[in-house]
């Protein structure tokens, strides 16, 4: 319903999925040579775990989408590393790309800005937090980047409940009091962990926290936690890139979200995939000096 509410068309996640389907067949239909699919952001990605006799949506969306002659599928940011597994190298290629790469560049150029305020002010002063134990991967990737602090945040959620967390412990082996702290994840979705989060974080004395996230689900009641997050100033800025549409009425509603266009990138990547170029400088780590020249 939130979805069908941030597309021109009003359309559901279930009905652009079929419109998806009947738009593979039609091509194949037409003799297409090869048929590529580019989702910025893979609806099913979460739903990647067999637990009983529960469905695996990640697993029935590729299956699909194999099975009526897709030959290539490219998406940004899985939730999960393991989800690529699920296509069979024999059948259809798979390339999920890294578009933390967006982020880091985002912040290095919006927000750092010079080569000095990356050796002072950033590595002194600012720390990167996961919203959970497993985003220590990608919260690791960006405290080394920009060389500062990793904090890991551990919840633990109400099992009676859904998107419930109880309560969050915060790990870190150096004093946050101070702090710019950045939380990153790949996707932001009902809000639940992240208020928590940030009001933990409040408590223990940090200067200033943001918010960055790849994918912006922002499903249910999040918008408006967000927007009481930044009028009670626990929240600085929220940084997402635009995989998921974000409405007007969002960004009125939000003055200090940033969104990250990712056209150019999505542009560049399918150019040299169609003329057979390599695109290992899109895996390639960001080197922060040689980005602020």
């Amino acid at each position: 319903q939130n979805c069908a509410q941030r597309n021109p068309y009003g359309l559901s996640v279930g009905e652009n999925k079929h419109e998806l389907y009947q738009a593979i067949d039609a091509l194949k239909r037409a003799q297409a040579n090869t048929l590529t699919i580019f989702e910025p952001y893979c609806t099913a990605a979460r739903s990647d775990r067999a637990t009983r006799r529960t469905s695996v949506g990640i697993w029935v969306h590729f299956k699909i989408m194999i099975q009526l002659g897709m030959d290539h599928y490219i998406t940004l940011q899985l939730h999960s590393d393991k989800s690529k597994t699920i296509i069979d190298p024999n059948t259809a290629y798979i390339d999920d790309m890294p578009a933390s790469s967006l982020m880091k560049k985002y912040l290095l150029r919006n927000f750092v800005k010079t080569k000095k305020e990356f050796d002072t002010t950033v590595h002194e002063n600012w720390a990167f937090c996961t919203v959970d134990v497993g985003g220590e991967k990608l919260a690791y990737q960006f405290a080394n980047t920009f060389n500062c602090g990793l904090i890991v945040a551990n919840k633990r959620r109400n099992v009676a409940k859904v998107n419930v967390v109880e309560s969050i412990d915060i790990l870190s082996n150096e004093p946050i009091q101070g702090k710019t702290i950045w939380v990153v994840d790949d996707m932001i979705d009902t809000c639940g962990s992240v208020v928590k989060l940030l009001d933990e974080l409040k408590q223990q004395g940090v200067k200033e926290i943001n918010v960055a996230v790849i994918h912006p689900e922002l499903s249910g009641a999040a918008v408006d936690k967000l927007q009481q997050l930044m009028e009670d100033n626990v929240l600085n800025n929220l940084v997402c890139l635009d995989t998921i549409y974000i409405t007007d009425e969002i960004k009125k509603r939000l003055p200090r979200l940033h969104v990250i266009p990712s056209a150019h990138f999505a542009a560049d990547l399918i150019y040299r995939i169609n003329v057979g170029y390599s695109i290992t400088k899109f895996f390639s780590p960001i080197r922060p000096y040689d980005y602020l020249d």
